[in-house]
């Protein structure tokens, strides 16, 4: 068995702060020189996320979008806010899902009809002008990134619980869970294990 540790997504910056690292990076906030935090790829096995992009100040302090799974946020343009990094698709349960996507730069002006979109896999979008919609909250069970504010809500969208997912062939399936687990059999031949809360799985 191998023991991978998570790590959380960072944060996204709210002017003048830069993003934060972690597993994948949160998008700088709306303002010039605001940097994406760098997401942690180059130092785990297998990866965790990408970097986060950068704000900008012209135009109507467009935030970046933060890093998915699989790609990085874009960084905002003059009235275009940045768009959440993709997330990554795999096929453990059976059939092909894709999960933990960046959430999208919010604006802080009124030339900006949107905030940035949400990446694929659940990425929530960021927050416009007039907070219709307000930022949304990642997908639950995705792992995804909130998006951005917007101008007059101060608050992101909150980042979308993880899941994790176990496969085993059938025959090594020993039964013994405590908790959260749903179990599918049968699945091309292997047992699935999703676990959305806490629990276990003995051998």
């Amino acid at each position: 068995m191998t023991t991978i540790t998570s790590t959380g997504g960072g944060y996204g910056g709210y002017y003048p702060q830069n993003g934060a690292t972690g597993g994948s990076g949160g998008g700088g906030g709306g303002g010039s020189g605001t940097q994406g935090g760098a997401g942690n790829t180059p130092s785990t096995s297998p990866s965790q996320g990408n970097n986060g992009g950068n704000g900008i100040l012209s135009g109507d302090r467009c935030g970046g979008g933060g890093g998915g799974a699989g790609a990085v946020g874009t960084n905002a343009s003059t009235n275009t806010c940045g768009v959440g990094g993709a997330g990554t698709a795999s096929s453990i349960t059976g059939s092909s899902v894709t999960r933990a996507g960046g959430g999208g730069g919010g604006t802080n002006g009124t030339s900006t009809p949107n905030g940035g979109v949400g990446g694929s896999g659940g990425g929530g979008q960021g927050g416009d002008n007039n907070d219709t919609p307000s930022a949304q909250s990642g997908t639950v069970n995705t792992g995804s990134g909130g998006g951005g504010c917007g101008k007059s809500t101060p608050n992101s969208g909150a980042g979308g619980k993880g899941v994790i997912i176990l496969s085993m062939a059938d025959a090594d399936y020993s039964g013994t869970t405590s908790g959260s687990p749903t179990v599918a059999t049968g699945v091309s031949g292997k047992t699935v294990l999703t676990f959305t809360g806490t629990g276990s799985y003995t051998t």
